[in-house]
This record gives structure tokens, sequence and C-alpha cells, in this order.
């Protein structure tokens, strides 16, 4: 051996020794065939095929699922189909005979040397065929007339598949599709994650497959890690997935839809989700946003073609208290101008009126006199209040009523609340609950108020 060879042509040397024991039928330069027994006019038997590194694992079995990438699961189903569409390579490799110890003992940047600065998906992070030609002796410079190597070692189909000697120049193409993602490579090498962090022990296999592509559940363990661990990785839907102008992320593509995970905050939109979504929006508003908009969840809740389970049946009457209480958040599915102020114009239940009759400016019940003095009528809110209650705290509080049916030194008018009879059942009512007697007789003694 000349001493002016590299040392990784040394080593390329060396290995290519040991390649070529494994293929059966190969031999090395200067090697004679062994003499014929049979006659000169029997055919020749055809060449042993070349050892089958087409495969992550030898024979095509399983692989091991700590060879896989950080997050898969057992049995792994693989990554998403829509985000990785299905590649072909016909190729015979090994990259454990490539970088593992007992190998050549390369580095993944020496083949895949675009990936430590590769800032998108679409970056071509393949190594080019000329990156073979140093150790195989082959020549790719030109591919329409690519020169082969040395005998086994450096011919066409000991790296291609399925190649023939009278294919000439013609192989069986790669094909390896954009994944559907915004993948930056440079940023995790920035910041010291090795390869193996997303992509498994590929050093370990031979032929990579999509098998070996990153599993989202194990990007979480960096993107959405609690406390200074998880640095500047934001688990944000769109700094990994394709965007929208609108902000939300692309989730319909021609061949698939992307749809979430169990294990992501129980948003797997199984048959059961359309109850179970209720509580998830709930929890987590922002995760449903990344997909949907507000039309899409107004289709169902906009009161109209709404589901009968979102309010109750007597929800027209009690809505005002939970609108004072702003929870729920009306505004989240209905518009004032256009939901709720026609239905109060309608009603007679507005804030505005005629400037001329400012007292009555958006009375909604029937004049004073018929509604608030004496004498006492059907119409009076006295028994309106007994025949539904719950009508007059939709909008009016207690202290509404305390203004005028309260004593004097409990601030009110001390206009008396009570039937004539009452005087009967006052202890009884007070025994069992003083609280409403203390409404309106403030500070007083219950016991002393019923004689």
């Amino acid at each position: 051996m000349s001493r002016d060879l590299s040392p990784l042509l040394l080593a390329a040397t060396c290995v290519a020794a040991a390649l070529l024991a494994l293929v059966p039928g190969a031999q090395a330069q200067g090697d004679q065939a062994p003499a014929a027994s049979a006659s000169a006019d029997e055919p020749a038997p055809p060449p042993a095929p070349r050892a089958p590194y087409n495969a992550p694992m030898p024979g095509g079995s399983a692989t091991p699922r700590k060879l896989l990438p950080p997050g898969a699961s057992f049995p792994d189903p693989g990554p998403s189909k829509v985000i990785y569409p299905p590649q072909q390579i016909p190729l015979r490799f090994s990259h454990k005979k490539h970088s593992d110890k007992d190998g050549l003992g390369l580095k993944c940047t020496e083949c895949h040397g675009a990936a430590a600065t590769s800032v998108a998906a679409s970056d071509r992070l393949l190594p080019s065929p000329k990156v073979c030609d140093g150790c195989h002796g082959t020549e790719h410079e030109d591919l329409l007339a690519v020169k082969a190597g040395d005998p086994g070692f450096g011919s066409c189909e000991v790296c291609h598949a399925g190649y023939q000697p009278d294919h000439g120049n013609n192989v069986a193409r790669v094909a390896m599709p954009t994944a559907r993602m915004r993948s930056n490579h440079k940023i995790h090498a920035d910041r010291n994650i090795q390869c193996e962090s997303c992509h498994g022990a590929v050093q370990e296999i031979d032929l990579a497959t999509r098998e070996q592509l990153p599993r989202m559940k194990g990007c979480f363990g960096c993107h959405a890690m609690s406390g200074p661990g998880k640095g500047k990785a934001q688990n944000d839907c769109n700094v990994c997935h394709e965007p929208l102008p609108d902000g939300r992320m692309v989730s319909a593509y021609p061949d698939g839809k992307l749809l979430p995970p169990r294990w992501m905050g129980n948003l797997e939109h199984t048959a059961d989700y359309i109850e179970r979504h209720k509580r998830v929006a709930a929890d987590n508003t922002k995760a449903c946003g990344s997909c949907h908009n507000e039309n899409f969840c107004t289709d169902c809740h906009d009161g109209r073609v709404r589901p009968r389970s979102i309010h109750p049946n007597d929800y027209l009457s009690l809505h005002p208290v939970e609108a004072r209480l702003d929870n729920p958040r009306c505004t989240s599915c209905h518009q004032e101008q256009q939901f709720c102020q026609p239905c109060h114009t309608r009603a007679g239940i507005t804030m505005t009126g005629s400037p001329g009759n400012l007292r009555n400016q958006g009375r909604f019940h029937p004049p004073r006199a018929i509604w608030s003095e004496m004498p006492r009528t059907r119409q009076h809110h006295a028994w309106e209040a007994m025949r539904n209650l719950n009508a007059c705290v939709a909008c009016h509080t207690e202290r509404d009523c305390t203004v005028c049916h309260a004593t004097q030194a409990a601030g009110g008018r001390g206009f008396n609340p009570h039937p004539p009879d009452f005087a009967s059942r006052c202890k009884s009512a007070a025994s069992k609950n003083p609280r409403p007697c203390l409404v309106c007789h403030e500070g007083a003694n219950p016991r002393d108020l019923c004689r």
C-alpha cells in the first residue's frame, strides 16, 4: 500500500475487503476462478445475488424499538404518511458498515454535510453520488456517463438494487418527496442536538427508511418541556407545521388530513369527540384554534342550528344572569348588534329610547300605574314575582328589591312585601331560614320581627 493514500481511503480499502467477503460469488482483483469441472458447452451458473442491504435490518426483520427515533410506540405504525409521503429507495446501503466502530467509523456529516446548515425541509440532504466516488472508485461527475469502479466493490449493482449490466447508466431513481413540515436542522445542530435525538440509532441499521424519521411525540420531549430545560423550544403548532395566511396550520392535504393523537391533550377526534370536545376546548382553546376558526364553532353554536344540549330549555329567562357574570362569554358565539340587540328591541329591553321620554327609556315592564302602584292587579309585579321569580332575577339582583321593600332603617322605603296573612307564618319561616328576613330588616333580630 503506497504511503500517499489518505487514512479514509485506507480504511475504505479494508472495509471493501470485508464487504467482498460477505458478498457470495464476489472475488477480489487478482484471484483466479477455480477450474470448471463441467464441459465447455455447459452454460456457466448465474452469479449469486449481492448482499441485500436494502432494508433497515437483515432479512427485512422489524427494527427493534431501541433503534427507532424517540417517541416511537410499540408496535410502531411509522411516522405520519401525510407529513412524510411514501418513499422509494432502490438502494443497497449499510449505515452500520459505514459508521459503526467496526466499520469505517464515519460521522453523519461526512456524507450528509448539508444537514448542519439546512433551514428548510425542501433542502436535499442525501449525499451526492460524487461523495461515494472517493471510496468506491466510481465517477458520477456526468450522470449520463457514469463510470463504474473496480469489479465487485465499484460495480453499479453494489449500490443500485435491481441493476443489470446491460442497463448502462439507467438505474432506478430514488423518490423522496419533501416533508410537509417546517424543519430547521441548523437551529438544532447549533444547540449541539445530536442526529440520533431525532432520527434514532441510524448508525446501528442498514438502509435508513421512513422508520427513522422523527415522531411528533419525540419532538414534544423538548418542545413541551417545562422549566428552564425547555430553552427556546416553542410548542406552537406553526413552529413545525405549515401555516395558512390567517395563522392556522394546514391540516388538509390532497392525500389525507392531519388529526391530533390521543396523547396530545386528549385531542384525538374519535367517535365520542363531539361529546368530549367541550371539556377539551375549555382546557385548551388555543389547541382547537390551531386548526379551526370561529366560523367552524358557530356553525353549531350560533343559536339557530345548535344542538339542544348547549343551553337548557328555560335559558331565555335565565341567560341575563350569565350575561352579567360574563360566564360563559356570550360574544364567544353571538354578536351583540346582530343577535342580541334585535331580540332585546322587540321585547322592549333596551337602554335607549325617545329623548322626550327620558324616564321611560328602555322600559320593559308595563306602566308604573299598573306594575308598581296600588291596587294590585294580575299585572302587578308582585304577582309576576310569585309566578316566576326566576324571570325577575334574570335581570334584577336582590338589591333592586330592597330599594323599595327594605325598612327605612335598612335604607329602603319600607313597602311591605308580605301578604296580609304572613304574620301567622312569620315565625316558621324565620326559624327555617332567617337570611331572607335580614335582607330587608338589616341589623334586626329575627326573633323580634314576628310578634
